[in-house]
């Protein structure tokens, strides 16, 4: 039997099981299926790598790989964890596991094409064809950081698992001629757009770059040097290609940690800075307010986050905001509780209200709360349980009545990561919606399986009640005239499976004005396909933000500058940066050398209409290339060449 004869049965046996995809969101294709290869091992990756003639290598390693396309029964250690991938550890993946990884935030990823690595990423990457991923997580991620960077070549030992990476002479020379390339397909671009785009700055940069990259080619003795050059030129100039867009939103997303009024002002002001004009300051979070609620009083809860107590910090956010000309969105954390256990917590809202709590299947007799151990062991409400709804619906009505708030932003408007087959992360098991569920179908769903007939009456039911939540705050929004978002997961199959979260329900019946999709991922091309998710499923009156995490997953400047790009070439509504407390001053300089700032500072303002391109410029300060991994000095390449060629002999 051909394999794709085998994968035909397999996909019909998966839909008669009746197996909780919605029908419109498979997208099974046997054009789109893994190569046939005689041996897998033929793929360049798996091979080991020969230097050229004259290439220097400047940076060796090796680590283990821990698991190789990693699934819940061969990695033990990830199995509930998204991707499969575990504490610390590293883990490949290659054409055909799936189309993405599938891994959280919490990591760092490169692509690799050929035996090359050709593009960082942070999460949840687009595995190439021609391919792999190199996922790791923890001391793992520390050393992808450390030791890998674009341009590096791949070694995977086919036997051993043994993962080597090789930083060179031709590592460097890859990695400026494709930001060049990328530089200069950028001013292409807004100059195809815009007859009055203004491109002297970015153009003096990149011919500059072109020039110490010629250089590199040609002096082999000082190969590195130059082509470290080259990339920071290729950096700058992609950091003053982007055009300030006057009508983009551009947003960020704020924990409050200021505990008095002076700070609050500073820290809206260096917001206002940066060029950002919506703020999403985070108002419920982890079962706590940060202003004094008298809901919470009424319910027997801890009526302010003790952090703040003796002052109202969304009232001191929201008028230095209004006067600074900035939005205030309430960020609502809707589902979720936090990581304090109740039983050591009497103030916590599960502690006073235990029947709230969500509950898996295995747990469902458990008097105690569940955690979920694929989110930071957090606990969650029960969307199912209409006293859940009320006391919500009931607190964001006290904002919005005593707050000017300009929106509401609804996070965690979802059940926790759910793994259908799993007892242990089968989520909405409480007594409220079993009951209310086998009253409807005549059935308990504990004792359902996948296979069931009723599974998928099971997964709309827990998917209705979460819409009808948002529906009750879309009304309420229009009532007040507040603006209502709420985060979602752009993966609308993953939404819906994992998480019973039916955002598309929510655009079509017109219950939300927009979505604030999260994209983990430093990726521009990941971060375009994503996009293009939501914008084929959503409904064309529902606003798209763009929720960029660059910052919190520690990419480069241009990595935010090249994502902000990729959202305006889509003609998205704007950008919400994740988060404040990330969002450090390299990144804010890198915004105001022109993106977010009309008049521009550093580079862009170096340079005058009327002079011409051999004028010199400043620099932006705290810019690294991402193939500088250290302030020392390094060798000269003459003695790192020497260096390791003889420890070659010494071998």
């Amino acid at each position: 039997m051909t394999l794709k004869k085998i994968l035909i049965c397999f996909i019909t046996l998966i839909l008669a099981a009746g197996a909780s995809y919605a029908a419109d969101s498979l997208d099974i294709s046997l054009d789109n299926l893994p190569p046939v290869v005689d041996n897998m091992y033929d793929f360049p990756y798996f091979k080991a790598y020969k230097l050229k003639k004259g290439e220097i290598v400047f940076n060796e390693a090796s680590k283990t790989v821990n698991s190789l396309n990693p699934t819940a029964s061969t990695n033990k250690a990830g199995g509930y964890l998204p991707g499969a991938r575990g504490a610390n550890q590293l883990v490949v993946y290659t054409y055909g596991y799936s189309p993405r990884t599938g891994t959280n935030e919490f990591g760092a990823e490169a692509i690799v094409e050929g035996n090359t690595v050709t593009e960082l990423s942070g999460a949840d990457s687009f595995i190439p064809q021609n391919g792999l991923v190199i996922s790791g997580h923890g001391a793992a991620k520390n050393w992808i950081v450390k030791n890998i960077s674009v341009g590096t070549k791949v070694y995977l030992e086919p036997n051993t698992n043994i993962l080597h990476v090789y930083t060179t002479s031709e590592s460097y020379l890859f990695e400026a001629s494709k930001k060049i390339d990328e530089a200069k397909a950028m001013v292409d671009y807004y100059k195809s757009k815009n007859v009055d785009y203004d491109f002297k700055v970015p153009n003096y940069f990149i011919r500059e770059a072109m020039n110490y990259l010629k250089k590199a080619e040609h002096d082999t003795e000082n190969i590195r040097r130059y082509s470290h050059l080259a990339i920071e030129s290729a950096n700058t100039a992609l950091k003053s290609v982007v055009p300030y867009k006057h009508t983009e939103f551009k947003g960020v997303w704020v924990r409050p940690v200021e505990t008095n009024e002076e700070a609050i002002e500073k820290a809206v002001k260096r917001i206002k800075a940066a060029g950002i004009d919506n703020i999403f300051i985070e108002t419920y979070f982890h079962g706590r307010t940060i202003f004094p609620s008298k809901t919470m009083s009424n319910y027997g809860f801890v009526k302010q986050n003790e952090k703040f107590e003796g002052i109202d910090p969304l009232k001191l956010w929201v008028k230095y905001a209004h006067k600074n000309n900035i939005k205030v969105h309430v960020w609502f954390e809707t589902f979720y509780v936090g990581i304090q256990r109740p039983e050591t917590n009497p103030g916590n809202i599960l502690a006073v209200k235990p029947h709230w709590a969500n509950k898996t299947k295995r747990n469902y007799n458990i008097n105690a709360p569940t955690p979920s151990i694929s989110e930071h062991n957090g606990f969650f409400l029960d969307p199912a349980n209409p006293e859940v709804q009320e006391f919500l619906q009931t607190l964001i009505t006290e904002i919005v009545d005593n707050y000017k708030v300009d929106g509401i932003n609804l996070d965690y408007i979802r059940y926790p990561q759910a793994v259908s087959f799993s007892d242990i992360n089968a989520w909405g098991y409480t007594d409220y919606a079993r009951n209310e569920f086998k009253t409807i179908y005549g059935k308990d769903p504990l004792d359902m399986l996948v296979s069931d007939p009723l599974w998928m009456k099971w997964c709309e039911f827990r998917r209705e009640k979460v819409s009808n939540f948002v529906a009750k705050i879309g009304a309420l929004g229009r009532e007040k005239k507040v603006y209502v978002s709420a985060v979602i997961f752009p993966d609308r199959l993953a939404a819906l499976n994992a998480k019973q979260q039916d955002w598309k329900t929510w655009s079509t019946r017109g219950y939300i004005n927009g979505f604030t999709p999260l994209f983990l991922t430093c990726n521009a091309k990941t971060l375009n396909a994503l996009i293009t998710n939501v914008i084929n499923a959503k409904s064309p009156e529902t606003d798209l933000f763009a929720g960029l995490f660059v910052t919190f997953m520690g990419g480069s400047e241009e990595d935010l500058i090249r994502e902000i790009h990729e959202t305006r070439k889509m003609d998205v509504k704007g950008v919400i940066l994740f988060d404040y407390a990330h969002l450090d001053n390299r990144y804010i300089q890198a915004l105001a050398t022109r993106v977010f700032s009309e008049k521009g500072t550093s580079v862009a303002r170096t340079v005058k209409p009327s002079q011409g391109s051999s004028v010199k410029l400043k620099r932006i300060e705290g810019s690294k290339s991402s193939a500088v991994k250290s302030s020392k000095k390094a060798p000269s390449d003459k003695k790192e060449k020497k260096r390791f060629f003889s420890r070659k002999k010494k071998k």
